[in-house]
């Protein structure tokens, strides 16, 4: 599987019978898979499905799913409660009786409150998860759009990375060849430093000590674990862009090592131009960084 980003849009439409309903499905950068779902009232029957077609999609992103459905036409009937007609007419005969008072007109019982109730169209069970089959149905040709568009941005994240990693095995290579870590340099660079020293003393230094301490000084200043550990990640760097499965949370690790290395190397560097080279690994290793939060 190609690297995939957690970043991409996706929407889909359908219908079935009277309804018709979208979804639009967004993601963006996550620690881990967190989905929040949005379904209009009546729907709520198939947020477990859908919360489960997310997952089996996508392993990791802040995912947010939104339907909106609507009914063609009128979706209410008219119901007339005959008990009630019958409680009022009973009730206007006798009150006709007791009162001498006109009959009750049949318009005027019907205006009465709870005679003719207004009630939403009933849908069967068959019905019903039919519609709820078809919209989880287009909830998974959003998804698809989404992984699509998501693999997009991956495959542009990888030649991003690809050059980087180019780069940082270029700088690594141009830091482990530079001829001011050569032993002539390094003793020559020592030898200059030692005679400053005895030239602002007053005193008389221990030669011995003094060439013991040089040595010590020289090991602190090697790089050479460094480099090692650099051409290492490069090559793991590489394998994880060629994997299978996702990688995000392994690239995000392995590019703290990248920066923890280059960092030592700027540390222990006793000369500018190896100093320079340094600062330019930490600048592209940095831009490694920021991108791989956006890998899933």
């Amino acid at each position: 599987m190609p690297l995939r980003s957690m970043t991409g849009f996706a929407r889909s439409q359908g219908s079935l019978g009277t309804v018709t309903w979208h979804w639009e499905v967004r993601s963006v950068n996550g620690r881990s898979l967190d989905i929040r779902m949005r379904l209009p009232s009546g729907s709520e029957a198939i947020d477990d499905a859908a919360r489960d077609l997310v997952g089996k999609r996508i392993s990791r992103g802040s995912v947010n799913v939104a339907l909106t459905a609507s009914r063609a036409g009128s979706s209410t009937v008219i119901r007339l409660n005959e008990a009630a007609l019958q409680q009022v007419n009973a009730a206007a005969t006798r009150a006709r009786e007791l009162c001498d008072a006109a009959p009750a007109t049949l318009d005027g019982m019907l205006a009465l409150r709870g005679v003719l109730e207004v009630a939403e169209a009933s849908e069967t069970e068959a019905e019903k998860a039919a519609r709820d089959d078809a919209m989880l149905a287009s909830l998974a040709q959003a998804l698809d759009a989404l992984l699509a568009d998501r693999a997009r941005e991956g495959d542009r994240l990888a030649r991003v990375f690809a050059a980087q990693i180019d780069e940082v095995e270029t700088l690594t290579r141009a830091v482990e060849h530079a001829p001011q870590r050569s032993p002539e340099r390094i003793e020559a660079r020592l030898k200059e430093q030692v005679q400053r020293l005895f030239a602002a003393s007053a005193q008389q230094l221990d030669r011995d000590r003094l060439h013991q301490e040089a040595m010590l000084l020289a090991l602190k200043a090697d790089v050479e674990e460094e480099l090692q550990r650099l051409k290492s990640h490069v090559e793991e760097a590489r394998t994880l862009l060629a994997a299978t499965e996702p990688v995000g949370r392994k690239l995000d690790f392995l590019a703290q090592e990248f920066f923890r290395e280059a960092n030592a190397l700027c540390s222990k560097s006793n000369d500018a131009e190896i100093t320079r080279m340094g600062l330019s690994l930490k600048a592209v290793i940095d831009q490694l960084r920021e991108q791989v939060q956006n890998i899933e």
